[in-house]
């Protein structure tokens, strides 16, 4: 018999394939059940597809393999990210256009794609620089423009000053840039705003509905912030001891039962009322040296620095509404403008962040809340080993930290009411009322680079704002202007923009010259992909209404406060304006995990440990490396790259090769088709939960089972060759028509299994003496009830807890149990 050849067998299937447009699927035919399945399309870097790609893209092709032999029509597009800053940074540091760089890095990844056998058909592709995809990302621009979904203000941004650019909130991570770690700055800004904190509450309710894993889920909703609480006011007092009805603030609080227990106020340093009170302040130069420290540092920083700092308002004091105390007033970096009111009441022995800010400062700490006996006794032992329970010392008392709701004390005629009780009782008393607040901001889209979309509005001689009408879309990305990041718009160098705008607008006209972030383009681009090349629509009504929304999407955790989020906002937002007829773009989500080096370590271009995909394939194939990724570990776990695991699916792929030789006709014995039947149902079960690893597995074990007899029949053959072909599509395919079989094994239907034929041979019986189990044995399945019983009671152990005595009743579960009742 040959070898098995994997570089000849690949070649010539992949070529055949493409030749024949083996993965087309008519978009038209609506007969088959549709099945929507979506990769994470990458950015097309000089770098190419890396080993998380292959790990990620051949779990979706398994998917797809399998749902198409199972009946479906499957829609499992591909695509290029292909604007923003990973093409531009690999443009700058080649000195190459990026439009040109793109283009020779995208073949590459089709070209690698295809060489692993992805099902993608690449007629359908569509890239997000192209004008034919750009213009319809501009002009849902122009529709959001329109309904007032975005807008332009000047507001303190993020500034990059390695990447030269703004950035959204969601894109600084400890500080610093996602895209290049670089040290984040505060600066003020114009910039356009899309409305997502208009959807906050729609973005943590549609949650409910999806199949999504539970950390993105709870991640999304920590990231959107939402807090139900009251609005409280409380009345300024300054040094000369006047009071004015206009000197007073408000404060957002989730525990106005606590309002008793406020022993300071603390504003934002941005906060309004700071400016108001200049002339009032007696260490104001003090004061203001601290916002312009603050100013400097970016919303995650303040937010997560554990050393809390602030200065006190000298000459200020507030006014507690519910007991007209004076408490003092500072103004602290971990208070933001944006959330709530920018200004908190403080309550020290209830919330750990004011405990330690009052520790610091040496200010008073009061006893508001009790937990109740109930409370005391359920959680003593839990409240010991809780982090935020701080044993804590003021005037020689000590204190426990409870941030929970309880039993109010120290409260006036409010003592012994509950929390809720009390907390809605205290907001009507002092003229509050109920409110809701969130963390999550507008997200800011203006980006001070090159290589992004236009943002599609140009300005009048009295420098207001309009769209481009739809007539003159794509408002092209002009190429008459250097594409290195200076700090300033690239665009507002380029001639021929400018010309543009005043020969169509008129003069004096101008138009805008920011990009947008690249993170428009991938937010609705799988609304793109079932009609790629309508140049009327961005998608036909027909196309969306049966093909949308995806049915299951596949891409990495770290996409949770970025796409993930920005996604469903698109999506959410062209429901409410009419453009499509559902609100949440992806019904299941799952996340693949990384590929890791053999030290366990996240594999980088820096740190000199990526594996390239094209050498494996080329020394092992396409089907053992998919085997590899498949057959390391569950999807959502990371995995090490060993080599070794590789050359064990080569050899496992050979053992099927040589399979061949055994099939000796159509007659196969009870065992054989037992065990035939068993891995069908393991397999099938595990593609639809996703657990490759373990339908590998399975599909091992067949063949060692198989392969220790002299004979295998064809079917049992042929049924092991259509579960393995979605995991290794070359090797069956040339196995297939070897056997003689005349159209492709991927077009056959997915094996079914008998149960009757998975039965076991034997049981065990499990045997109960007055409801306790004290033996078990195993015996053939079926044998007869009075002989089952008939055994039970001479066992040994059943014997000695009888201790002579006769049964009163005796129990039976036919092949599971035997109770005996003395």
């Amino acid at each position: 018999m040959k070898k098995y050849n994997h570089k000849a067998i690949e070649n010539r299937w992949r070529k055949k394939w493409e030749s024949e447009k083996a993965f087309k699927i008519d978009k038209s035919d609506t007969s088959k059940k549709k099945f929507y399945l979506l990769d994470m399309f990458p950015y097309p870097s000089g770098d190419g597809l890396h080993m998380g790609h292959t790990k990620s893209y051949t779990s979706t092709d398994i998917v797809y393999r399998h749902k198409k032999m199972c009946g479906y029509s499957v829609l499992h597009p591909q695509g290029f990210d292909a604007f923003g800053l990973p093409a531009e940074n690999y443009a700058i540091k080649t000195g190459t256009h990026p439009k040109e760089t793109t283009k020779k890095n995208t073949a590459n990844y089709i070209k690698q794609m295809k060489s692993l056998g992805f099902g993608y058909d690449f007629d359908e592709k569509i890239n997000t620089s192209e004008q034919d995809y750009y213009k319809w990302t501009q002009w849902l621009f122009t529709e959001f423009f329109t309904k007032g979904l975005v807008y332009k203000k000047t507001d303190r941004v993020n500034w990059c000053n390695l990447c030269k650019t703004v950035l959204a909130n969601e894109q600084v991570v400890n500080n610093g840039c996602e895209r290049c770690g670089d040290e984040i700055e505060q600066k003020e800004a114009p910039a356009w705003f899309f409305k997502i904190s208009d959807f906050a509450d729609e973005l943590i309710d549609g949650l409910k509905n999806l199949d999504w894993p539970e950390h993105t889920k709870k991640n999304q909703i920590n990231w959107i912030g939402r807090s139900k609480g009251s609005e409280l006011f409380f009345k300024i007092k300054t040094v000369d001891k006047t009071t004015d009805k206009s000197l007073k603030f408000s404060v957002f609080t989730t525990r106005p039962d606590t309002l008793f227990g406020c022993t300071y106020c603390v504003f934002s340093p941005e906060h309004k009322m700071v400016s108001s009170l200049k002339n009032q302040i007696e260490n104001i130069a003090e004061v203001e040296k601290y916002i312009k420290q603050s100013s400097k540092k970016t919303e995650r920083e303040r937010i997560e620095n554990k050393e809390k700092t602030g200065i006190r308002l000298e000459g200020i004091t507030a006014i507690n509404p519910v007991n007209n105390e004076e408490v003092p007033v500072f103004i602290a970096d971990y208070i933001l403008t944006h959330y709530g009111s920018g200004a908190i009441m403080a309550v020290p022995a209830h919330d750990a962040r004011d405990y330690e800010f009052a520790k610091k400062f040496n200010l008073p700490i009061k006893e508001v809340i009790e937990q109740s006996k109930h409370q005391k006794t359920e959680n003593k032992e839990d409240n010991n080993e809780k982090d935020d329970n701080i044993k804590t010392n003021t005037k020689d008392e000590s204190i426990n930290i409870f941030d929970g709701k309880g039993i109010l004390i120290n409260s006036g005629k409010f003592n012994g009411m509950n929390s809720e009780e009390a907390g809605n009782a205290i907001t009507k008393l002092v003229g509050g009322e109920a409110k809701t607040t969130y963390r999550l901001r507008d997200w800011s889209i203006s980006r001070q680079r090159y290589w992004g979309v236009p943002i599609p509005i140009v300005y009048d001689t009295e420098n207001n704002p309009h769209k481009v009408p739809k007539e003159h879309l794509p408002w092209v990305l002009p190429e008459d202007v250097e594409f290195v990041p200076t700090g300033e718009a690239p665009l507002k160098n380029s001639k021929e923009l400018h010309s543009r705008t005043e020969k169509i607008f008129g003069k004096g006209w101008t138009p805008e010259t920011d990009t947008m972030d690249t993170f428009v383009c991938s937010s609705w681009y799988f609304l793109r992909y079932p009609d790629p090349h309508n140049t009327e629509e961005f998608c036909s009504k027909k196309h969306l209404e049966h093909w949308l929304p995806v049915d299951l999407y596949i891409g990495g955790a770290e996409h949770t406060y970025m796409h993930l989020l920005y996604a469903r906002f698109f999506t959410m937002a062209m429901h409410k304006i009419g453009l499509i007829d559902f609100s949440e773009p992806f019904l299941k989500l799952r996340h693949q995990g990384m590929v890791l080096d053999k030290q366990g370590v996240k594999m980088s271009k820096s740190k000199g440990n990526v594996v390239n995909p094209d050498e494996i394939v080329g020394r092992f194939g396409a089907d053992a490396t998919r085997l590899r990724m498949s057959f390391a570990g569950p999807l959502k776990e990371n995995i090490p790259w060993n080599e070794d695991g590789v050359v064990g699916t080569f050899r496992f792929l050979e053992k099927v090769w040589r399979m061949q030789e055994k099939i000796n006709g159509d007659t196969t014995d009870i065992q054989e088709e037992k065990e035939v039947h068993r891995t069908i149902k393991k397999v099938s079960c595990d593609v639809l939960s996703l657990d490759f690893n373990t339908a590998v597995s399975a599909m091992m074990i067949l063949v060692n089972t198989l392969n220790k007899k002299d004979n295998i029949s064809k079917k049992s053959y042929e049924t092991l060759l259509k579960l393995l072909a979605p995991f290794a599509p070359f090797i069956t395919e040339e196995i297939w028509f070897e056997l003689g079989n005349k159209d492709s094994i991927h077009k056959e239907k997915w094996p079914t299994y008998e149960e009757e034929k998975i039965k076991k041979d034997s049981v065990v019986i499990v045997i109960q003496v007055n409801g306790k189990v004290r033996d078990k044995f195993e015996i053939n399945n079926g044998t007869d009830e009075e002989f089952i019983k008939s055994i039970a009671l001479k066992r040994e152990k059943v014997q000695s807890w009888l201790n002579g005595k006769t049964p009163k009743k005796i129990i039976f579960v036919k092949n599971k149990l035997v109770s005996i009742v003395v």
